[in-house]
């Protein structure tokens, strides 16, 4: 069960910096003073990847409650 609650852990950390990825990229977009359309093309694609980190993150904490309910 440990290895399950680090792979769990190491998930969780992989999601977290996808989180903190996402706001660099969405803070770049605003500092750019892109027009709207462009600022909405930008946008969608942080969106995308924030969604992905957080189930990455959420994959990973889930991983390790079941590794500590296990063991």
């Amino acid at each position: 069960m440990q290895a399950l609650i680090w792979t769990g852990a190491a998930l969780t950390l992989a999601g977290i910096g996808g989180l903190g990825y996402c706001v660099v990229k969405a803070m770049q977009a605003r500092k750019a003073g892109l027009d709207d359309a462009a600022m909405r093309a930008a946008l969608q694609k942080v969106v995308t990847l924030n969604m992905a980190a957080l189930g990455v993150s959420a994959l990973g904490l889930m991983l390790v409650i079941t590794g500590i309910a296990l063991g």
